[in-house]
């Protein structure tokens, strides 16, 4: 049986989360500031509630989850915002050499301007390499959903590189 993890082992934890609870909070905000206003949240959440965490499963699905919850209730208070819309050139750009360093705000809106709630699909299962179920727990769907979405992503990224592939 495995002991409780405490506040700190939490706090430490989530330090090492940190960069892939903002990609997550980068596919439901939309923009880095509103994505690092979620983080923080959600952070503040799980310390808050670190008595809840038994240390059993995943603690960054435990988080994930914290951060969709921080995200549908501030949502539900403020209008949603728009998502600027990326050229074929920052995807090309992102992409064109795989020895350099990626271009992580090109990749951020390429996702972010999926179609709404696949992009957090397609993160959680192809980037963090969560299940179905685990991604539908998170999100609060069913895993049938997660795989409709995760079909929705596949054609997205299919019509881009159509459209890449038409104009040059």
């Amino acid at each position: 049986m495995r002991q409780p993890v405490t506040t700190i082992d939490i706090r430490r934890d989530l330090v090492g989360l940190l960069p892939r609870l903002r990609r997550f909070a980068m596919t439901l905000a939309g923009d880095a500031a509103g994505a690092d206003e979620l983080v923080q949240a959600a952070c503040q959440r799980a310390i808050a509630r670190s008595n809840q965490w038994q240390g059993e499963g995943r603690l960054d699905s435990w988080v994930y989850t914290l951060l969709r919850q921080q995200w549908s209730e501030d949502h539900r208070k403020r209008k949603p915002h728009g998502v600027q819309r990326t050229n074929v050139t920052d995807i090309r750009n992102a992409t064109r050499d795989r020895a350099s360093v990626v271009d992580s705000d090109a990749i951020h809106r390429m996702i972010a301007e999926m179609p709404e709630g696949i992009a957090s699909a397609f993160l959680l299962v192809a980037i963090e390499g969560h299940a179905y179920q685990q991604a539908g727990d998170i999100m609060g769907v069913a895993p049938a959903l997660i795989a409709s979405q995760m079909a929705q992503a596949r054609l997205h990224f299919a019509s881009l590189a159509d459209d890449a592939h038409n104009r040059y």
